[in-house]
């Protein structure tokens, strides 16, 4: 802790509210920065993943290698695959967003499959009999009962990306990751912890809103889990069927 007049600077504390306020503008940038790469990152994967995911489950000989691939990339560790795509796309942000998509792919595709597998059949044989096709059955009725396993595979896939955003920092694009590289190479605490926390807050953000937007597009959900408790108000069957015995 600092005495006297000494400032928090100079004493180089990990908690300085001079750094906050003198740094603002940087930390602002920083925060942006991650904030772009990540919303990139995600969207980017999405789009990828969700064809991806139709043709695992339309052709049952294509779902091995694409789960396959797509767990394989996982496994690569970070440094190693921006070292990859470093020669191919060149000392700019489009390495880290395309190594940040690859990682997303395997979360995304699961749980897309999932979230479709989890659609009753008599859902689809009733839309069937009122004369949905395959198409009009996929983004009239499939996708939107899937949706609380797709945004599941999405909550996960955002804040394991605003993680690994600051490994961008071997190129110069890692949002936060840049001010945490710099602090602990000249072992300047502030900067550590400050942009360390800021990391931590934008993922409970990002998790929070994702879920409140969950919530918002599956109002079935919340009338089904209502309807449940009404029905058993005691708790759920099981766990007093258990309590019972």
């Amino acid at each position: 802790m600092t005495t006297g007049t000494e400032s928090c600077l100079s004493a180089n504390d990990w908690i300085c509210a001079e750094y906050v306020r003198t740094r603002g503008p940087e930390l602002t940038d920083a925060t942006v920065q991650h904030i772009w790469i990540t919303l990139t990152s995600v969207g980017v994967a999405l789009l990828v993943a969700l064809p991806l995911a139709l043709v695992a489950r339309r052709w049952r000989a294509a779902a091995g290698p694409v789960l396959g691939l797509t767990t394989v990339l996982y496994t690569v560790p970070s440094l190693a695959m921006f070292a990859l795509l470093l020669p191919l796309l060149g000392l700019s942000p489009a390495v880290v967003v395309t190594g940040l998509v690859l990682y997303s792919l395997t979360l995304l595709v699961r749980n897309i499959l999932a979230g479709l597998a989890s659609v009753p059949e008599e859902t689809r044989e009733a839309a069937r009999g009122m004369g949905y096709g395959p198409a009009r059955m996929l983004v009239g009725v499939e996708l939107p009962l899937a949706l609380p396993g797709v945004l599941a595979g999405v909550r996960i896939a955002t804040v394991s990306t605003v993680s690994l955003t600051t490994v961008g920092s071997i190129v110069g694009y890692g949002g936060l990751g840049n001010l945490i590289y710099s602090g602990m190479d000249s072992f300047f605490k502030a900067e550590v912890l400050t942009a360390s926390v800021l990391c931590v807050v934008l993922a409970v953000l990002f998790d929070v809103a994702l879920l409140g937007l969950q919530r918002l597009l599956t109002p079935w959900a919340r009338a089904r889990r209502a309807a449940r408790r009404r029905s058993f108000p005691g708790g759920p069957l099981p766990r007093r069927l258990g309590k019972a015995a």
